[in-house]
This record gives structure tokens, sequence and C-alpha cells, in this order.
């Protein structure tokens, strides 16, 4: 599984890579058939303390799961993002385990 992470308008540090890497690879563990991830980050321009957007786009097999989060900081927008994504991943392989 390949995670592409695109930044727009600043530079990311190594540390944020690493987050998002290592937060995203867990999902595997929840539905082994996911082909890649595309993670999209930004700011917000409003005067709100939560302006870090994260899009995630996680691609499966015959759909796309997209989860769009904003926070404080983008390590809290991913942490959330995945907690949904999570569940949505859950969602799935039970919907496809009745057939």
């Amino acid at each position: 599984m390949k995670v592409n992470i695109q930044a727009v308008n600043f530079n990311v540090d190594r540390k944020l890579v690493d987050f998002i890497n290592e937060r995203l690879g867990k999902l595997e563990q929840y539905y082994d058939k996911i082909v890649g991830i595309d993670v999209s980050l930004h700011t917000e321009n409003t005067s709100g303390k939560e302006n870090k957007s994260v899009d995630i786009l996680v691609k499966i097999p015959g759909d796309d799961l997209i989860v769009k989060k904003t926070a404080k900081t983008f390590e809290e927008a991913t942490d959330t993002g995945a907690d949904a994504l999570e569940r949505l991943l859950v969602k799935r392989k039970e919907k496809i385990k009745t057939y």
C-alpha cells in the first residue's frame, strides 16, 4: 500500500510525514484490499484556530472512501480522519461478509 502526501503551499517536515505513514498504515489491519491512499494537507483561510485541513482518499477495489477533517494541527486532523476511516472500513468488510 502506497501513501501519497501532497501539501498545498507549504513544505511538510519529516516528522509529520512519518506520523501520517504510521497512522494510515494501520488501516490495512481493518481491510486488506487497500490499493493506495492519497493525503492532501492544506490550511484554511479562516480566523479560527482550527484551520488545518486533511483530505484522505482511500482507494479500494470498486469504490473510494473520502474523509475530510479540520483541526488545530495536522496530526489531530489525521488522527480523527483515520478513526473515521477505520469505522468505514470495518463496516464495508462486514457488508462484504454478508454476501
